[in-house]
């Protein structure tokens, strides 16, 4: 909320203003914060919604942090300025506007209405007050965490020992972006206790053994790893025999992946183990005690990011401390062409070692030269990831969620220094100026010029054109940033994608970021797609020549599918590729160089270990499970069989003419599923209700039953163990009762839904329990009959394709019967031929997608004693969402504009830097990319992905020049040309020697109009027995 700022006594108003209490009551919204709930939880959701943050300095670093909480939706952002906007801010801090400039505003109130539009639910305040070393701090004691941006060491000082002297108190964060370099420092005080250290799920794990010893030691599952680590703590619970462990919590000690240690279990107080039990991970509270600012100066405790300069941490302290002395003598930055300042900046150096004790033998000269010559200037794409880390940090000083840092990180790019440029730069005075003082005039030049393809503009490619729009990319008349979606904006997008506010809801997001990008920087050429990237549009829109007229092409993609098509296509045209992704608090980045790096795809995860069918339909055993077989119920009962339905009734039009084909002995397939459900029919909403009963009783009693049947509680198996044991549990029918919340939620969503699809309205608001209760007394339950079906116990064995009922005997009478009934009745009218499915939409409220997924659910598992889900956990794993949070979003963009930056300048494979990062841990690792794998045809002959290899044709070029080709040019004698699936030539089979004086373009028949294709060659080498592969082959036709 934008607060007016007009009067005279706004400052103090502002200082007196409490923060607003968020009644217990409130509640989040879930469907703006969705993902990020995913992340953070809902308490720590409600944590952060209750309090106040303070940022001072508006610059491109204090921008970007008060974004990421606004969307994180933090109660109260106050940002603090007293800097008039000038040019070469609009380089750095992308709310600031040129009228933001030519009006001389102040940048705190030209940010303050831009930076409130991201979240309706935060207030957005603005303090004019400043903040310097005279200053009365006691108004920062209103917020819970207190950030400083483009501060002086002194001042960070005074502040971090006024938020310790406070009671609880206040957590300190600092920040600054200099250069090539950025740096941030934590403190949260001397006892801060972190309720979740990972924000990873707590595991769980089957167990198969305890022995009765000291100290006991427990065994899981064969082939089941638990996953734990030492110090953990775990509870137990279903252990049969010891049951002394079972609601106990223990600390334990890993002794391999499928043992661990326990406490003393040898004593009367523990019966020997008999069967059964689970092991869960329970989170338990750390305590963490910080130090001062005053007192870390000395003896800094740093995360090590850049494996390459492990040894760098402590040196970019000295230098960031020479940088303040220097700007507290001088009263400004050092220039990049002044080789005085330079030579004071390694001076100072020196005095800073002395003057705050710190333990170093030797500087790094070098390190000080590149941080002076750059220092005026600000790089935008750690404006952008910096902002993100510092964001997240906040976000743990107010919840105590996720590890926090302890308590420096230092990141840098030194290898984008330019020395030939920097010693005689002079700013232009444009709002490039501070790129340009990192990375000097010609690369800035390049960058203008670049011509660049972006697929996806979700979350990530939000933050990328932004960064992008800073940089300048693009903005030359020969440059051009083209991206595509083919997605509309949702409001679960907003809490995250933040070119997107509410009144874009539904329209195209290329369109929509396209603009927002150029209202940042009205200079940039951006043209908006709204085609899918997939071999549909190889042919259209998106083909080789496309990609040959691009010079870089980066990812914001949210599926590994896209990732390896994108892949492909960057191999195959040779075009660098920026590979990006996040998920939770987790990201990657990936550099990808033509002739240099591997590729996205030379590395394959280990593929998702998929459910065994047997355990999704019998034997579930974790509440994952239930929700699939409840996902998988929702998508064949709604959107399958509605599907087929339309399908038969569309081929074969009415009643009449199946039952004359049928008589007449004709087989149509799907006709027995097509006459049941014309059947049963509902004519009225009350036999909605019903259906949706018996469907209870058929799901979670009689399925129940029927196993118990077949595999009675005693049930053993060959080797004499017990059917029913971990991880297998037997089910205990349920017994319907309409007041129990997921019974009576099963049936009003099953109802709902099932009404819809045959085209009945059905009011639920305005249904009562005791009008259900009428409907269900009326309703005949069938009595339980064993099924006679083969259970399937195999977990090898997979899901069974679906088939018709034979439709022989007993079952084709019984269709023809029903026929003939709906007939008589004249109600199969066309509109009753016509069912609409549900298409599954995990965000649409009051959809009753979800609802009944989560009753249904839980009511499976209640069935087999697995503890319930909420819908929150339901939505997540049926919907199958990728957890999302904006500081995660915002760092991994921020380090792909650093590699972008690389990849324009060029150089070797040691200049780029991959990226994973874990901000809740935190851990950032950057690492040099792996070389492209070169592999070996023959002695003095090899290749890598990149490589391909072109034959230029002409119309009447034959296969056996095709083939002379490569004898003359490499020596080698093909063995085999195929293209695509097609066999062009293989010599050992029948007839095709013959086809050695015919023209390749008569074998490979190309559709009109075709330059190229690319064909598969492989070799026969002498004396190796295998075909070696080549690189593709490119034939040209002309």
């Amino acid at each position: 909320r934008a607060r007016d700022v007009c009067s005279e006594d706004f400052v103090e108003s502002a200082k007196r203003k409490k923060i607003p209490e968020m009644n217990e009551y409130d509640e989040i919204d879930a469907n703006l914060y969705s993902r990020q709930l995913y992340v953070v939880g809902e308490d720590a959701m409600y944590a952060i919604a209750k309090s106040g943050v303070f940022i001072a300095g508006m610059g491109g670093l204090g921008a970007e942090i008060a974004k990421n909480l606004v969307l994180a939706g933090t109660k109260v952002v106050t940002i603090q300025d007293n800097k008039v906007a000038q040019i070469e801010d609009l380089g750095t801090q992308c709310f600031l506007r040129a009228k933001d400039v030519h009006d001389g505003t102040n940048r705190a109130m030209a940010t303050l209405s831009r930076l409130a539009e991201l979240n309706p639910y935060v207030t957005v305040d603005v303090s004019l007050e400043p903040v310097t070393l005279d200053s009365d701090m006691s108004f920062l004691q209103k917020y819970q965490c207190v950030v400083l941006t483009e501060a002086s060491v002194q001042l960070q000082m005074k502040v971090d020992e006024f938020c310790r002297s406070q009671s609880p108190q206040i957590k300190f964060v600092s920040g600054e972006v200099r250069g090539l370099f950025c740096w941030t420092f934590c403190d949260f005080g001397d006892e801060f206790s972190v309720i979740d250290q990972t924000g990873e799920d707590p595991k769980q794990s089957f167990i198969s053994k305890i022995t009765k010893a000291n100290p006991g030691v427990v065994t899981t599952l064969e082939n089941h790893m638990h996953g734990f680590e030492s110090g953990d703590h775990v509870t137990f619970r279903e252990i049969q025999g010891m049951t002394g462990l079972n609601g106990t919590t223990l600390q334990i000690e890993v002794l391999t992946p499928y043992t661990f240690s326990i406490c003393d279990t040898s004593g009367v107080g523990f019966e020997p183990y008999v069967r059964g039990g689970v092991a869960a991970q329970v989170k338990v509270p750390k305590k963490l005690s910080f130090q001062p600012l005053k007192q870390q100066l000395a003896a800094p405790s740093i995360l090590a990011a850049d494996l390459a300069k492990l040894e760098f941490p402590m040196q970019f302290h000295v230098a960031m401390l020479a940088l303040d002395l220097f700007r507290s003598t001088n009263s400004r930055l050092p220039r990049s062409s002044d080789g005085d300042d330079t030579s004071e900046i390694i001076r100072l150096a020196s005095v800073a070692v002395q003057q705050y004790g710190i333990q170093m033998k030797d500087i790094d000269t070098d390190l000080m030269v590149k941080l002076s010559k750059t220092a005026a200037g600000c790089l935008p794409a750690f404006t952008a990831g910096l902002g993100g880390v510092i964001a997240q940090e906040v976000l743990k000083s107010l919840t105590g969620k996720f590890s926090p840092l302890m308590q420096w990180l230092y990141l840098d790019a030194v290898e984008l220094f330019d020395e030939s440029e920097m010693s005689s730069l002079q700013p232009k005075g444009d709002r490039y100026d501070p790129l340009r003082l990192c990375i000097g005039d010609a690369l800035c030049r390049r960058l203008a010029s670049l011509k660049m393809f972006m697929v996806g503009c979700g979350a990530i490619g939000c933050e990328m054109l932004k960064n992008y729009a800073m940089m300048g990319v693009g903005v030359a008349s020969d440059g051009l940033v083209t991206v595509t979606d083919n997605d509309l904006i949702e409001k679960s997008n907003l809490n995250r994608q933040f070119l997107f506010r509410s009144q874009h809801i539904q329209k195209p997001k290329s369109t929509v970021a396209a603009k927002a990008t150029q209202e940042i920087n009205p200079e940039m050429h951006v043209d908006p797609h709204q085609h899918k990237v997939c071999p549909q549009t190889e042919r259209t829109v998106f083909m080789d020549s496309f990609f040959l007229n691009q010079d870089l092409v980066v990812n914001a993609l949210d599926n590994v599918e896209a990732r390896r098509y994108m892949d492909s296509r960057c191999v195959t045209n040779q075009r660098a590729l920026l590979e990006s992704g996040t998920m939770g608090a987790k990201g990657h980045v990936q550099v990808i160089v033509p002739f240099l790096t591997e590729s996205y795809t030379s590395q394959q995860d280990p593929p998702d270990q998929d459910v065994p069918y047997c355990t999704l339909k019998s034997f579930p055993s974790n509440i994952e499970h239930t929700i699939q077989w409840a996902r998988d119920k929702f998508e064949s009962q709604f959107t399958q069989k509605p599907s087929l339905f339309n399908k038969f009734w569309g081929k074969h039009k009415s009643p009449e003419i199946v039952l004359q084909k049928l008589e007449a002995g004709e087989r149509l397939d799907g006709v027995v599923h097509a006459v049941k459900l014309l059947a049963n029919r509902p004519g009225e909403l009350s036999d909605c209700v019903a259906m949706a009963r018996l469907k209870f009783e058929k799901y979670f009693s009689h399925k129940a039953k029927n196993l118990l049947h077949s595999f009675p509680l005693d049930t053993k198996m060959k080797d004499g163990s017990l059917f029913w044991q971990s991880p297998k549990r037997p089910p205990t029918p349920l017994t319907f009762g309409l007041y129990d919340p997921d019974h009576l939620s099963f049936v009003l969503s099953f109802a709902k839904l099932y009404a819809q699809e045959w085209g009945l309205e059905f009011d639920v608001k305005n249904t009562t329990t005791a009008m259900l209760d009428g409907i269900i007394q009326h309703c005949k339950i069938p009595e339980f009959r064993p099924s006679g079906k083969r259970i399937e116990t195999d977990e090898s064995a997979k899901k069974p394709e679906q088939q018709e009922p034979e439709e022989i005997g007993d079952v084709l009478h019984s269709c023809k019967l029903r026929l003939r009934d709906i007939i008589s009745k004249n109600v199969a009218i066309v509109e009753c031929l016509r069912m609409m499915p549900h298409k599954f939409d995990k965000d649409k409220e009051g959809n009753f997608h979800i609802d009944l997924i989560n009753a249904a659910a839980n009511c499976r598992a209640h069935m087999y004693g697995i503890e319930a889900s909420d819908m929150l956990k339901t939505k997540r794993i049926a919907g199958r969402i990728v957890p999302a949070i904006a500081t995660t979003t915002s760092a991994v963009a921020g380090l792909v504009s650093v590699e972008l930056l690389k990849v324009v300048k060029g150089g070797p494979i040691e200049l780029y830097r991959n990226a994973f990062l874990n901000l809740a841990l935190p851990l950032i690792i950057l690492s040099e990319p792996a070389p492209a794998l070169r592999t070996e045809i023959r002695e003095g002959l090899s290749y890598t992905l990149w490589d391909k290899w072109e034959v230029r044709g002409h119309s009447n070029y034959t296969l056996k020049e095709f083939l002379k080709h490569f004898l003359d040019r490499h020596g080698l004698e093909p063995a085999m040309v195929v293209y695509g699936v097609k066999m062009i030539y293989v010599p050992v089979m029948p007839g095709h020697r013959k086809r050695l004086p015919e023209r390749m373009m008569k074998l490979i028949n190309p559709p009109a109009g075709t330059e190229y294709v690319d064909l598969t060659v492989s070799f026969s080498i002498p004396g190796e027995e295998e075909h070696k592969p080549i690189p593709p082959v490119r034939y040209f036709f002309q």
